[in-house]
């Protein structure tokens, strides 16, 4: 867990819905902005991934400004290359399924759930739920823990990087 409060684990994840039961890890992080702002900036996600840009976006940098009709949401459109949009509730949370049969071998069918929690006209939190099914085989029990270190260092810069941009959108020139 990284950046998670109590408060954030009570949420009502859509990953929670679509595969009730699995193992949870939250991340998180507080945004300086109304909800509204901070929901337009996750659906970027959509276009690219916003972490590191030369491991997980071909070296290409990730927008810093906002894409037209990112935010026309439907169930089946590809985000950050590997997932696929499952459910949504607009304005609220994002729930993506690992789509490429690559990523689904070597990390099996993870969802990751985007959630945005209000915390008054400006502020909220961006909170993340990766919902992981019950390792496969010994070699994915052991690897588990490189897995879990590897989305914390990823994860982590994704939504400071998304917090940040949220946080400049909002500012009125």
């Amino acid at each position: 867990m990284w950046g998670a409060r109590p408060g954030d684990a009570g949420l009502d994840f859509g990953g929670d819905r679509v595969t009730p039961g699995r193992e949870g890890w939250l991340r998180a992080v507080e945004v300086r902005t109304g909800a509204p702002a901070a929901f337009r900036r996750l659906c970027q996600l959509r276009v690219a991934p916003y972490s590191y840009d030369w491991i997980d976006n071909g070296g290409r940098r990730s927008p810093r400004g906002l894409t037209p009709g990112v935010d026309d949401l439907a169930t089946g459109q590809r985000w950050m290359t590997i997932f696929d949009l499952v459910a949504f509730e607009p304005g609220e949370q994002l729930t993506f399924r690992m789509a490429t049969p690559g990523a689904r071998w070597i990390f099996g069918d993870i969802l990751i759930t985007y959630a945005i929690r209000d915390l008054g006209p400006d502020r909220c939190r961006l909170v993340a739920k990766l919902h992981l099914p019950p390792p496969r085989g010994q070699l994915e029990r052991a690897t588990r823990p490189l897995l879990a270190a590897g989305d914390l260092v990823m994860m982590r810069r994704q939504l400071l990087n998304l917090a940040a941009l949220a946080e400049g959108d909002s500012v009125v020139t």
